[in-house]
């Protein structure tokens, strides 16, 4: 598949304006939100366009909401570990608030506090 500048544009999308951080099913019915969607599609598409994903998930650091800068950090870190070592630092000084889900449980937290956990790992 040739690569096209407007190739994932609708995912990446997606993830900036998120408003709740999810990396499995939600709810009840264990449905997945449309940023976690975005998130797998965007995970897979890093093995082969990593080179042009990685500079628009690095701008997401700073444009995006404080759930799409954390979705960005943890591509990034599927990218390149160090490249995600990076963003965790960078965002270990955010305040924005992030709403998790994990399962049927939502919680909040900040971006610095995420991204200090992530350090610690």
């Amino acid at each position: 598949m040739l690569w096209k500048k407007q190739a994932y544009d609708d995912e990446l999308r997606l993830l900036a304006g998120a408003d709740t951080l999810a990396f499995g099913g939600v709810g009840i019915a264990g449905a997945l939100l449309p940023a976690t969607k975005a998130y797998f599609t965007v995970e897979e598409a890093l093995r082969q366009h990593g080179g042009e994903l990685r500079p628009r998930l690095e701008a997401m650091l700073d444009k995006a909401t404080p759930a799409g800068r954390v979705y960005a950090a943890e591509l990034l870190t599927h990218a390149d570990a160090a490249a995600g070592r990076a963003a965790w630092q960078r965002l270990a000084g955010q305040s924005g608030e992030v709403k998790t889900f994990s399962g049927c449980i939502m919680s909040s937290t900040t971006v610095a506090r995420y991204a200090q956990e992530r350090l610690r790992d």
